[in-house]
């Protein structure tokens, strides 16, 4: 049996009031897996942050730690401020995003590599729809 050496990942985040309510979407086309999850009041940085901490989350999940220590993450965001400051290009400057980022660094050296790339918002179009739903379903259950 082979080992997967590769695992690409969308994930997308999202308020509606930034701040407003939150929700992540992320998508595992390999998996057909896909995840959407109210997360509460925040703002769209804090949602896209907490996408790619559940997604690596999941990740390590779905491939069991061995695999993933062979395995090259990609994870693939619309979000282009998220994307240069997790590979190094921008500095992180919001307070609110520290814990966000270090427990990334601490989940990336559960994987061979993780690579972020910066993706249009067109071919984003499954994560963005799972961050949507879940702020919909959110909304309505509040009306109740």
């Amino acid at each position: 049996m082979s080992t997967q050496t590769h695992f690409i990942i969308y994930t997308d985040g999202g308020s509606r009031g930034n701040p407003g309510p939150s929700a992540i979407g992320v998508f595992i086309p390999d998996r057909d897996k896909r995840y959407g999850e109210y997360i509460g009041e925040g703002t769209n940085n804090t949602a896209e942050y907490q996408a790619i901490v559940f997604a690596l989350k999941k990740a390590k999940s779905l491939l069991g730690s061995h695999i993933a220590q062979q395995t090259c993450i990609e994870i693939r965001s619309d979000s282009q401020l998220v994307v240069n400051q997790l590979s190094g290009i921008f500095k992180l400057k919001e307070p609110e995003l520290f814990s966000y980022f270090v427990s990334i660094w601490n989940l990336k050296q559960e994987f061979k590599e993780v690579l972020f790339i910066h993706i249009p918002r067109e071919q984003n179009g499954v994560a963005d729809r799972m961050v949507n739903e879940a702020l919909d379903e959110h909304q309505k259950r509040s009306l109740f």
